[in-house]
C-alpha cells in the first residue's frame, strides 16, 4: 500500500504500474512518535500522517511540496524508513502550459522511481486505459443516477451529477469558464433536506466527514482538498478516439512521444481541479462558491490547527459572505471528536432556527410514552458541565418550579442522577410527572434518561434571552471552556466562538491558580479586589502562567495582587472571544465564574460596560434545554 496526502499527486501513474494506493487521513490517539522525533513547529496533520504512516503497514508514501512541514516530513521519512518508498513529487503553484509540462515531468519521475523499486514498466497505454475505464464507470453512474431526468428539469431545475460532475443548470459558470473542475456537486445526505450547507477548508478526517453526514442536511459540495473525485477524462488523441497510445500498442510499441503527450494531458487534468489555496490563483474557489450563494444556508469550514493558508481564505469569506459560516479547527486526533460535536450541533442549530425550523439531528425517544400532552405540563432541562451539573423544571407557563446544582464527579452519569433526585425532590415531583427530558453540556449524549439533547450553544442563548431579552453578547465561562456569544432580537444564536483543549481563561485555570495561592476558589475574587500592586500575568497557558505566579510568590509579592493579575489574564481573553463575535451591548455572562467578583469586574472594566448576571448564573444552559422542551411539546400538539 503507497499512501498520499495531496489530490495533485499523480498516484494514477502507480496505479497504472499495478501498485495500491490510499489517502491517508491521519486521525492519531497521541503523537508519542512525532513529539520526539519531529520539531514542536511541526504542524498537527503532519505529525498524525508521521503517527497513521508508522503505525499503518504502508510499504511507501507520495508527498507533494505543500509546505515546510510537508518538506520536513519526506525528510524525516527517508531517514528513519529507508527500506520503504518515500518519493516528493513536485507540484507547480499555476495552470498553463508550462505547468503541466512541469508536472508530466515530475509524474514521470514517480514512474521512473517506482519501477526501479518494483521492477514494473510504466506503460502510457495502461494509464490511458486506468482513466478511460474510470471515466466510462463514472458515465455509467451518471446514468444511473440521472435517468429519471426529464429534459425540462435538466434545463432549469437544480439538478446535477456528482458521478460525472456534471451540473446541468450551471455549465457556464466561471470555474467551467476557467477550465477548472469543480468538486462533487451532488454532495451528500438527505438532497430532500431544507438545509443545504457547504464543506470548504482543508484536509477532513474521515470522523469530520462522518459526523457531517450523520445529520439530516444536504451537503451541496465538498471543496475541502480530500473532498474531489479523482475522475480525469481524457481528450483528444487519448481521449475516446483511442488514438495515440492504443495505436502505438497495437504496433507493438509504445513511442516516447506516446508517453510525454499523455503525461502531459493527465498533468493538465489534475492541474484543471479547483485550485487548492497553496495555488498562485485561487480566484475560482471564490467564483464556484458565488454559483451556489444563493442556495446555502451555510458553510462548514475545517482548517487544521496551526496552518495559515486556509486561515487566511475564512478571514475572508467570515468578513464577506451573505451565508453564515463555521470554522473547526482540529489537530488529526480522535480527541477533537467533542469539539466538533458541539460546534458543528450548534452552528445547525442556529442555522434551523433561522429558517424556522427544528434542528437536524436524531431526537432520542424513552421507553413509553412520556407527552401527556394533557393536565400540567413539566419539562426538564439538564446541563452536564465538567465542573458543575445543573437541573431546572419549568412548567407550560415557562415558570422555574425548581432547580438544583451539583459538583460533576467522575461520571458525568452518576451526577445526572444526582441532580435529577435533588431537583424532583425540590419540585415535589416524580420522573414519571416530567413530560420531557433535554440535555445539553459536553455530557449530554451520556445522560440515559434524556429524550433529546441540544448543544450548550443554543441553550445558553435561550436561557440568556429567557432571563433578559435586552441581552445581545453572552459571555459563558466553564469549567474546561469559555464561549461568547451573539444573539438577535429573538434569542437565536448569530454567531458564536469557543475556546476549548485549553484551559486558560476557564474555571479550572482560576482553580489551579487558587491552589498555588493557597486560597479557597470561593475567595480568590474577594482576595482579588484588595489589590494594591498592578501586577500583569502575560502567560495566556495555565502552565507558564502558573510558573509566573509560583515566581511571583518567591518574589514575595502580596496575594491580592497576584489574584488582581490573574483575573486581569483571565478578563482579557474573556473579551478578546468576545470581540470576535462582536461587541454588541447588552452584555450578560453565564457559567460558575459569573459568581467570582474579581473575574467580573475586571471584564466589566475592560468592555466598559456592566454585566447582566442573573441570580444563578450556572442554570441558565439547564434553562435553556428546558424551554427547547416545551417548544418541541407546543409543536407537537398542534
Amino acid at each position: 500500500m503507497i499512501g498520499y496526502l495531496c489530490k495533485y499527486a499523480p498516484i494514477e501513474i502507480l496505479q497504472s504500474m499495478g501498485a495500491e494506493v490510499s489517502l491517508i487521513m491521519p486521525e492519531a490517539a497521541d503523537y508519542s512518535r512525532a513529539d520526539v522525533m519531529m520539531h514542536p513547529n511541526i504542524c498537527s496533520f503532519i505529525k498524525g500522517v508521521l503517527e497513521t504512516f508508522s503505525d499503518g503497514g504502508y510499504e511507501g508514501i507520495v508527498l507533494t511540496n505543500c509546505c515546510d512541514s510537508t518538506r520536513r516530513l519526506y525528510d524525516l521519512l527517508k531517514k528513519e524508513y529507508p527500506d520503504k518508498f518515500i518519493h516528493m513529487a513536485e507540484i507547480p503553484r499555476n495552470t498553463g502550459e508550462e505547468a503541466a509540462e512541469f508536472l508530466a515531468d515530475s509524474a514521470k519521475k514517480l514512474a521512473d522511481a517506482w519501477e526501479s523499486r518494483s521492477g514494473r514498466r510504466f506503460r502510457p497505454s495502461a494509464l490511458a486505459d486506468l482513466l478511460r475505464k474510470r471515466a466510462e464507470d463514472c458515465a455509467e453512474k451518471c446514468m444511473r443516477d440521472c435517468s429519471e431526468i426529464s429534459p425540462e428539469e435538466a434545463d432549469g431545475e437544480e439538478n446535477s451529477c456528482g458521478g460525472c460532475q456534471r451540473e446541468y443548470r450551471r455549465e457556464d459558470h466561471p470555474a467551467y469558464r476557467d477550465a477548472y473542475r469543480p468538486p462533487s456537486a451532488c454532495g451528500v445526505g438527505n438532497e430532500m433536506s431544507p438545509i443545504k450547507v457547504g464543506l470548504m477548508g482543508a484536509r477532513c478526517s474521515r470522523s469530520v466527514l462522518d459526523r457531517i453526514e450523520s445529520y439530516d442536511i444536504h451537503v451541496l459540495f465538498d471543496m475541502a482538498c480530500t473532498g474531489v473525485p479523482r475522475n480525469f477524462q481524457l481528450s483528444g488523441a487519448f481521449g475516446d478516439s483511442g488514438k495515440s497510445a492504443d495505436s502505438g500498442r497495437r504496433a507493438g510499441r509504445e513511442t516516447a512521444e506516446d508517453s510525454a503527450g499523455l503525461l502531459k494531458e493527465y498533468a493538465s487534468q489534475l492541474l484543471a481541479q479547483l485550485p487548492c489555496m497553496r495555488m498562485t490563483d485561487c480566484s475560482p474557489r471564490e467564483e464556484y462558491l458565488k454559483s451556489y450563494e444563493d442556495q446555502l444556508d451555510g458553510i462548514i469550514f475545517h482548517t487544521v490547527q496551526f496552518c495559515d493558508n486556509y486561515s487566511y481564505e475564512y478571514a475572508a469569506l467570515h468578513g464577506n459572505l451573505s451565508v453564515p459560516i463555521q470554522k473547526f479547527e482540529t489537530d488529526a486526533t480522535s480527541q477533537c471528536e467533542g469539539q466538533i460535536r458541539t460546534r458543528l450541533e450548534a452552528f445547525l442549530e442556529s442555522v434551523a432556527a433561522s429558517k424556522g425550523l427544528a434542528a437536524p439531528q436524531v431526537v432520542k425517544k424513552r421507553k413509553g410514552e412520556r407527552k401527556k400532552l394533557n393536565g400540567k405540563i413539566h419539562v426538564l432541562g439538564i446541563d452536564s458541565g465538567s465542573t458543575s451539573t445543573n437541573a431546572v423544571i419549568m412548567d407550560g407557563e415557562q415558570k422555574i418550579e425548581a432547580y438544583a446544582v451539583v459538583r460533576t464527579g467522575a461520571k458525568s452519569g452518576d451526577s445526572a442522577e444526582l441532580v435529577l433526585k435533588e431537583v424532583l425532590q425540590k419540585a415535589s415531583l416524580t420522573e414519571e410527572d416530567i413530560d420531557l427530558i433535554v440535555s445539553t453540556g459536553y455530557g449530554r449524549v451520556s445522560i440515559p434518561f434524556a429524550d433529546r439533547n441540544v448543544t450548550e450553544i443554543s441553550c445558553h442563548g435561550k436561557g440568556a434571552h429567557y432571563f433578559n431579552p435586552s441581552v445581545r453578547t453572552v459571555l459563558d465561562i466553564g469549567g474546561q471552556d469559555s464561549k461568547a456569544i451573539r444573539l438577535n432580537e429573538s434569542g437565536d444564536v448569530v454567531d458564536f466562538v469557543m475556546n476549548d483543549k485549553c484551559a486558560a481563561g476557564t474555571g479550572k485555570f482560576l482553580e489551579m491558580m487558587a491552589r498555588t495561592l493557597e486560597i479557597d476558589i470561593e475567595e480568590l475574587g474577594q482576595e482579588s479586589l484588595r489589590w494594591k500592586e498592578d501586577i500583569d500575568i502575560s502567560s495566556m497557558c495555565s502552565v507558564f502562567a502558573e510558573s509566573e505566579v509560583i515566581s511571583l510568590i518567591a518574589n514575595n509579592r502580596e496575594k491580592c495582587d497576584i489574584a488582581h493579575g490573574i483575573h486581569k489574564s483571565v478578563a482579557n481573553r474573556s473579551v478578546s472571544l468576545m470581540k470576535r463575535v462582536g461587541l454588541e451591548p447588552g452584555y450578560m455572562m453565564t457559567g460558575g465564574v459569573a459568581k467570582n467578583p474579581g473575574a467580573v469586574r475586571e471584564i466589566e472594566e475592560k468592555l466598559g460596560e456592566k454585566l447582566f448576571i442573573c441570580e444563578e448564573p450556572e442554570i441558565v444552559g439547564a434553562t435553556g434545554a428546558a424551554l427547547f422542551g416545551l417548544e418541541e411539546l407546543r409543536d407537537a400538539k398542534k
